[in-house]
């Protein structure tokens, strides 16, 4: 699984921490920043990515969080390259799905 630090906007707020990157056994692009820290965790305030091929494209994740009212920034053209490499590898079904367990 990749992770790039990426900066996250939302209004006038700025995530500098944030990350962004690429699944395998997901299938899908990911994307987490303002961290919310509770009692116990910490836990993103925007977390994209979390089921089976949800985001099959880096557009796809970046569009979904500019309707959320977020902008991507600071995401660098290497980083762009070697997730589109690692997701242009398909693996092999997870043993979820094998079992039927993940759709």
């Amino acid at each position: 699984m990749s992770r790039y630090p990426i900066t996250l906007q939302k209004g006038e707020d700025f995530d500098d921490n944030a990350v962004i990157g690429y699944d395998p056994p997901l299938r899908t692009f990911f994307l987490q920043g303002f961290e919310i820290d509770n009692e116990d965790y910490c836990e993103p305030e925007i977390w994209l990515g979390t089921r089976l091929e949800e985001f099959p494209t880096l557009e796809s994740i970046i569009q979904t969080a500019r309707v959320h009212g977020y902008e991507v920034r600071e995401l660098k053209a290497t980083a762009i390259v070697a997730m589109m490499e690692e997701a242009g590898q398909r693996p092999d079904p997870s043993i979820g799905e094998r079992l039927g367990i993940v759709e």
